[in-house]
C-alpha cells in the first residue's frame, strides 16, 4: 500500500490518533512492535495558531518513528489551513491527517471533529483549503455518518477524494454509537469496493485479534487496518497480529516495564506514572489473576518507579502463563 511515494508495504497495521495515548514514547514502541504507521494525538488548529505551547509539544516527531501522521482538528477552514501550514514547518511528519471522527461531546458538540459530519459543505470546505496548502500528502479519518439515519460514508468518500485526500480512514460506527455496539464494517467494504474510489481505504473498529485483521483485509478489501483502543497496555499486539504468534509472558512483562521507563524518562517521573495509569489499567496482561483488586489498586496508586516496579514484581509469578 503507498500513500503517495510512503511505502507502507502490504497488508499494513496503523496506529490510531489517540489522545492521551499516541504520544511520541508510545509511537515509537508500536513503531518497534510492527505498526507500519503512526499517528499522533489530535491537535487543536485554533490552540496552533495561537500558538499555545502545550500544543507544539505534540508536534515533537522523532526520525526513528517515521512515517508518522500528525492529526489536526477544528471548524474553521482559515484555522485549519493556518494550522496545516504551521504542522508542516515544525514537524515536517510525512501524512497530514484530518480529524473529521472525534465523537466526544467537547469536539463533536461544537461542531468539529464528528460534528463536521452534519455539516459536510463546511467539511469540504476545509479539505480543499488545506489540500491547497501544504505539499504533504492530506488523508482524513472519519465514521459512518453521524447516526444510524445518516451513513453517508459511501457518498462522502468520493467528495471527499474529489477534493485531493491520499487516502481515507473509516471507523465503523456513527457519531450517535460512541464506542458502543459493534463496529459495522459493511460500509467500509462497499467504499472500497467503489470502482470510483482510487485511494487507499483504511479500516478501523474493534480489530483486536490476528483473525479480527485477517477477515478486515479478506473480507471488506481494505489496503490498511488502523488499530486503536486495543493498543492500550500491549503496544506488542501489532506484532502478534503480524506473526499470529502471542509473545512470551516474559517478552510481554519486559515491553510494559519498558513502556514506564519511557513515560517517566520523557516527562518526568510524577506525570509519567500517571500517564501509564491507562495503560496498566487496560492491559490484558495481568487478566485472570485471582484476587488481583489489592494489588490492582496498590499498582495504579503507585508514585514512585521504585514503588511501581516492586509491586510488579511481586505480580510477575501470579501471570497465567497462558
Amino acid at each position: 500500500m503507498k500513500i503517495r511515494n510512503i511505502d507502507l508495504g502490504p497488508r499494513p497495521l496503523l496506529l490510531a490518533p489517540m489522545e492521551d495515548v499516541t504520544d511520541i514514547g508510545f509511537r515509537l514502541l508500536c513503531r518497534r512492535m510492527g505498526a507500519a504507521m503512526v499517528y499522533s494525538e489530535f491537535v487543536a488548529s485554533d490552540a496552533l495558531v495561537r500558538s499555545v505551547p502545550k500544543t507544539f509539544e505534540k508536534l515533537r516527531v522523532s526520525p526513528d518513528e517515521r512515517p508518522v501522521a500528525i492529526q489536526i482538528y477544528g471548524r474553521f477552514p482559515e484555522a485549519m489551513r493556518d494550522a496545516a501550514q504551521i504542522v508542516e514547518e515544525t514537524a515536517h511528519p510525512d501524512i497530514l491527517d484530518l480529524n473529521f471522527g472525534c465523537p466526544v461531546k467537547r469536539v463533536a458538540g461544537k461542531g468539529a471533529g464528528a460534528g463536521m459530519l452534519q455539516n459536510v459543505p463546511l467539511m469540504l470546505d476545509i479539505t480543499r483549503a488545506v489540500v491547497d496548502a501544504v505539499s504533504i500528502p492530506v488523508t482524513v479519518k472519519t465514521r459512518l455518518g453521524w447516526d444510524a439515519e445518516h451513513k453517508i460514508i459511501p457518498q462522502l468518500a468520493e467528495q471527499l477524494q474529489d477534493c485531493g485526500i491520499e487516502a481515507l480512514t473509516i471507523h465503523g460506527r456513527t457519531r450517535a454509537q460512541m464506542y458502543t455496539g459493534t463496529a459495522d464494517w459493511t460500509l467500509i467494504g462497499e467504499v472500497k469496493r467503489n470502482p470510483r474510489i482510487h485511494i487507499p481505504i483504511i479500516g478501523n473498529g474493534d480489530l483486536r485479534t490476528p483473525e479480527d485483521v485477517r477477515r478486515a483485509f479478506d473480507d471488506y478489501g481494505v489496503d490498511a487496518c488502523m488499530v486503536g483502543r486495543a493498543t492500550f497496555g500491549q503496544p506488542w499486539i501489532f506484532r502478534e497480529m503480524l506473526s499470529g504468534t502471542p509473545l512470551t509472558i516474559d517478552e510481554k512483562y519486559e515491553t510494559l516495564k519498558e513502556q514506564i521507563r519511557q513515560s517517566i524518562e520523557r516527562i518526568g517521573e510524577r506525570r509519567g506514572i500517571l500517564h501509564i495509569r491507562r495503560h496498566l489499567a487496560a492491559t490484558p496482561l495481568f487478566k485472570g489473576i485471582p484476587n488481583f483488586r489489592d494489588l490492582r489498586i496498590a499498582m495504579l496508586r503507585a508514585d514512585t518507579q521504585d514503588e511501581l516496579f516492586h509491586i510488579l514484581q511481586r505480580v510477575r509469578p501470579l501471570i497465567p502463563e497462558s
